[in-house]
């Protein structure tokens, strides 16, 4: 079994891919409102900050930044993967997700990176940003409507 060693740095800013386990559908923005309130929920037990977050068909990106005496982003992880799964109705599942006790929805792991200085940072918030640009989705970030670009960037 994999061991994976994850920084324990409170406070930090992380960059994360999240993938769902069927890639190549829509399931991830059909249930983009589950989704949200998924994160609402978790954010109010386990408080963190988006810096940046799209959604796209089958995976999502996002910067979060810890509070100062927290680095538990996989708890974090875990508590919003469990209230998506939860949300959506059952589906067949393979022998690995009962024993697991797993719903299916998402890919078991996430990727995260540490972002060590503030041009890391800028560069993963534009990433996201650019995303759906880079997989044909739309011509322009403010096209998409599944991102914190528009929160970012609207008009004074």
């Amino acid at each position: 079994m994999s061991r994976y060693l994850r920084p324990r740095l409170n406070g930090a800013s992380i960059f994360f891919t999240v993938c769902i386990a069927r890639r190549g559908s829509s399931l991830l923005i059909d249930n983009v409102a589950i989704l949200r309130e998924a994160v609402r929920a978790t954010k109010l037990e386990r408080p963190f900050h988006i810096d940046a977050w799209v959604v796209l068909p089958d995976h999502l990106h996002c910067v979060w930044t810890l509070p100062e005496q927290d680095a538990d982003y996989s708890t974090r992880w875990s508590v919003i993967k469990a209230r998506v799964s939860r949300a959506l109705p059952r589906t067949p599942q393979r022998a690995s997700h009962v024993a697991r006790r797993e719903h299916g929805f998402w890919q078991r792991r996430f990727w995260e990176h540490h972002l060590r200085t503030p041009a890391d940072k800028r560069a993963a918030i534009e990433y996201c940003w650019n995303n759906p640009v880079k997989h044909g989705l739309v011509e322009c970030p403010e096209h998409w409507d599944c991102t914190s670009w528009h929160r970012e960037n609207r008009a004074a």
